[in-house]
């Protein structure tokens, strides 16, 4: 008699312990489908249909991409050069003609031969570093035989 009581005890505790993995099992399924759902849901994407991008140009322009600034390894250059157009180099010159001096009796007016490069605000400060004048207006014309005179 003995070893039938030892038979439902044991079959009981099989029975308690199938419970809890059966409950294991049931929860590993339930988290299976979803991570498979997951999966397929990440495959196939946020949207279902994907809309092409409609081309208006036929020419292909290729995407602006990073360009980043340039960090040499030394200057290419050691030193700095010199101003190219300072005030000895903008004014050549005073014009000292017929005309010339007409224009400084009656007009109040200087007249010089400039620099062919040298634009009307080089040759204000350059007359007022050199002669210590405020110029009102300056004027330039190209002369025929290719020089620039300021007045």
């Amino acid at each position: 008699m003995p070893p039938k009581s030892e038979k439902p005890k044991a079959e009981k505790a099989e029975k308690k312990a199938d419970k809890p993995s059966e409950a294991k099992a049931k929860d590993t399924k339930g988290k299976d489908t979803k991570a498979k759902t997951a999966k397929k849901a990440a495959l196939k994407g946020a949207s279902s249909t994907i809309k092409r991008k409609t081309r208006t140009s036929v020419s292909f322009h290729r995407p602006k991409t990073l360009r980043l600034a340039r960090t040499p390894k030394y200057p290419r250059t050691s030193i700095p050069h010199a101003p190219r157009m300072d005030q000895y180099r903008t004014i050549s010159s005073p014009l000292n003609t017929e005309s010339a001096m007409k224009k400084i009796e009656e007009h109040n007016t200087l007249v010089f031969i400039v620099d062919i490069r040298a634009n009307k605000r080089q040759i204000r400060d350059a007359v007022k570093k050199l002669y210590d004048v405020q110029a009102a207006k300056i004027n330039t014309l190209i002369r025929p035989d290719g020089k620039k005179k300021a007045y």
